[in-house]
């Protein structure tokens, strides 16, 4: 996700005055995190993930340090060797700790990170009705969504890694998925399409410019693959077959030993809600981009462009589907239109717009220098907050990373 990174919380999160937005997206990230032990909350189960209590922390420093310290007179930081330990990646914040060792952070303790949340979000109250301030606290906004989809994936990967597959919710399994046929298509003539974000709204600045692109016919499926067809792949020797890979993705297969998607084993897959048995109807997700473009070659079609995607996309809904209303575990379901169910790769790099340009400050440092040797994904997933995601915006991930909840949807030439 562009790295900064049910239960009635939807309506808040989406709609009403920006205020409603951050005291919903605030407590809806602490109600999902409210399941997990001090034990849970400090794990890092890889270099990719982060920890829950890093997350629950991360965020907080964000508001405190680009609103807070910034805008409101005689604020003092509630502890001046915590940025250190959870500022991300702004190397306009001065040093902090590696990445990969945020699972040292035993202390503070998750009660401690949970009243400093307390804190910040009750000192914010005087700025949430600032004009001038609303970008920025948008900004925020949309920044604390994309840590709760990323606290949610992280600590799925933990307990995945736990020999006993312990469940972060208990509970009924999820219901099944109806059946369905082939996909359908969505035709598109091809011919000069607008692509890019129109300035009107929130929007992060790798959404824009919007610019004049140049479509082929195409045609793009009007649902994500099934487990049931990967399946198919896997039986017809999908990841034994170079021809199906590019260069890169093969050495990754062979390396890494790579059979299945991640949390596949047997019949079973591993959820937020511990091993379940696999819908076949349901849509597949945690695979890799070197998967999906291996997928879509052995189904005779290709990844979408990212833009053939947008044009598609345009008209349809993108708080539709199945996608996160509350503090629930996240799982794929199928949707009809193209939002929801798992993140969508298509085969575009990740790489700025015509006339892009970084903003001023230390946000500048929110997504353009990550554009290089990423491929974007459209969409939303199961754990994406509904409202956050639109027909614009532009995810992206390493072509081998695959703990985010990521699927594909095929394209083919008309």
């Amino acid at each position: 996700m562009a790295r900064c990174e049910r239960h009635g919380a939807s309506e808040s999160v989406i709609g009403g005055d920006i205020a409603a937005r951050f005291h919903a997206t605030r407590a809806l990230t602490e109600a999902l995190a409210a399941p997990l032990s001090d034990a849970d909350a400090c794990v890092q189960s890889m270099a990719d993930a982060s920890p829950a209590k890093w997350h629950l922390a991360h965020t907080t420093w964000f508001w405190e340090t680009f609103l807070l310290r910034d805008h409101l007179p005689g604020y003092r930081l509630h502890r001046d060797d915590w940025p250190f330990l959870f500022n991300s990646y702004y190397e306009a914040e001065g040093p902090r700790i590696a990445r990969s060792a945020r699972g040292l952070l035993s202390r503070p303790s998750l009660v401690e990170v949970l009243e400093w949340r307390a804190a910040v979000t009750e000192a914010m109250t005087p700025l949430l009705d600032d004009p001038a301030l609303a970008p920025m606290i948008s900004l925020g906004i949309a920044h604390e969504q994309q840590h709760i989809e990323l606290l949610l994936t992280d600590i799925k990967h933990a307990l995945f890694c736990n020999p006993l597959g312990p469940a972060m919710w208990e509970g009924a399994p999820p219901p099944a998925v109806a059946a369905s046929g082939p996909p359908a298509w969505h035709q598109h003539p091809g011919g000069m399409a607008m692509i890019g974000h129109d300035g009107a709204g929130f929007a992060f600045d790798n959404e824009g410019p919007r610019h004049r692109v140049l479509l082929e016919p195409f045609a793009l499926a009007d649902r994500l693959v099934s487990n049931a067809e990967w399946e198919a792949f896997i039986a017809d020797g999908g990841y034994a077959d170079p021809r199906l890979w590019l260069a890169d993705g093969w050495a990754w297969v062979q390396r890494e030993g790579i059979t299945a998607p991640l949390y596949w084993r047997d019949d079973r897959y591993f959820t937020h809600q511990g091993w379940q048995s696999r819908d076949p109807h349901a849509p597949v997700t945690h695979i890799s981009f070197y998967e999906a473009d291996a997928f879509a070659t052995w189904a005779g079609a290709r990844l979408p462009t990212e833009f053939e995607w947008e044009a598609i996309a345009a008209s349809h809904d993108p708080a539709a589907g199945t996608q996160l209303d509350g503090a629930a575990p996240p799982m794929p379901q199928g949707s009809a239109g193209l939002f929801g169910d798992g993140w969508q790769f298509t085969r575009s790099a990740y790489l700025p717009y015509p006339g892009f340009r970084v903003a001023a400050g230390a946000v500048g440092e929110y997504n353009g220098k990550f554009m290089s040797g990423q491929v974007v994904l459209r969409g939303a997933s199961c754990a994406t907050v509904r409202g956050h995601s639109r027909a614009t915006y532009r995810n992206f991930f390493y072509p081998h990373q695959r703990w985010q909840f990521t699927g594909l949807r095929l394209a083919k030439d008309a």
